[in-house]
């Protein structure tokens, strides 16, 4: 066999669909969020959008624990609308008001998740962060800022580790249940040179090494072991050789379910899949008999998994195809 697979684990922990989720971070955290969300899961992705850093990450989570406001001095305007250097540039208004509006909207839902929430699933991109020369400030995302205005440095172990047992005492204050899963994202910061981005990925993955040692309710998932080691071939790639394409996250979602997932969980899964070919079929006469007949099926196997899974929505949508 010419692999190398990552051998499967049952996590400390187990999700169903009764679980609140939050994730947040890198694009991996985007990826593995729709995953869950469309396979029914009540999960928040990325209020603030995608994020690398885990001080910025761990910033935003403290921003909307305390709903508080942006500072002004993380403002700036371009192309005639205001970003904030402190969230990524998905959060925009056309006046200082109005994202301050937007991120007040937003705080107030992170922070009544981050209160009822039983996982936080956090994903760190990049230990290169840049900071603003006049005041030291460390941004999430530059928004096209001349490179020449901020200074680029290596996070360090100890600063992230301080940062993120802050954070989880406040989180904890308001929410003790609550679980963190760490990754680190697979995909490669070639900016920064594939080197740095060596550098870059072993000082993530020695922090959430320490981070799971330390505390019992921190785990850390193998996403990016599975990419390197695993599914090191190109063809588990998209065409830019960054990104893991559809077959890869196909894999992942698997291994993450298997390590993650309850059984009962695990068949709910596959009978929503099966229902969701079913949901996307096109009849070529929706009135006829054999058709309505699937349709009044569907509906049947919708009701049945309803007191575990929200499908109230798609068997209405059914209803109105009933004649």
């Amino acid at each position: 066999m010419f692999r190398t697979p990552i051998a499967p684990f049952n996590s400390r922990f187990k999700i169903n669909h009764q679980n609140s989720l939050l994730a947040i971070g890198s694009c991996f955290s985007e990826t593995i969020g729709s995953r869950l969300k469309n396979n029914k899961f009540d999960i928040a992705i990325n209020p603030y959008g995608t994020l690398f850093n885990p001080l910025s990450i761990f910033n935003v989570l403290e921003m909307g624990l305390t709903e508080s406001m942006l500072p002004e001095h993380t403002i700036v305007k371009q192309n005639d609308v205001f970003l904030s250097h402190s969230l990524h540039s998905s959060i925009k208004a056309e006046s200082v008001k109005a994202l301050q509006e937007q991120v007040q909207q937003t705080n107030a839902s992170v922070s009544a998740r981050l209160k009822t929430a039983d996982v936080l699933i956090l994903t760190l991109g990049s230990a290169w962060v840049y900071e603003m020369k006049t005041t030291d400030q460390l941004v999430a995302n530059c928004h096209k800022v001349p490179q020449k205005q901020f200074n680029k440095r290596l996070l360090n172990i100890e600063e992230v580790v301080a940062a993120f047992f802050d954070i989880k005492e406040q989180i904890e204050a308001v929410n003790p249940k609550i679980q963190f899963v760490f990754t680190v994202s697979p995909v490669r910061h070639t900016k920064d040179t594939l080197p740095l981005n060596t550098v870059s990925k072993s000082t993530l993955r020695l922090i959430c090494h320490y981070l799971e040692e330390m505390t019992e309710n921190v785990s850390y998932y193998p996403s990016f072991e599975i990419m390197m080691e695993d599914l090191r071939d190109y063809r588990f790639f998209e065409k830019d050789m960054i990104h893991p394409n559809e077959q890869a996250i196909d894999y992942i979602w698997e291994h993450f379910g298997n390590a993650f997932f309850t059984k009962q969980t695990q068949t709910l899964i596959k009978k929503w899949a099966k229902l969701q070919q079913a949901l996307s079929h096109k009849p070529f006469n929706p009135e006829s008999a054999s058709h309505q007949k699937f349709v009044q099926k569907t509906i049947q196997k919708l009701e049945a998994i309803s007191g575990n899974l929200p499908v109230s929505k798609e068997i209405e949508q059914l209803k109105q195809q009933l004649i």
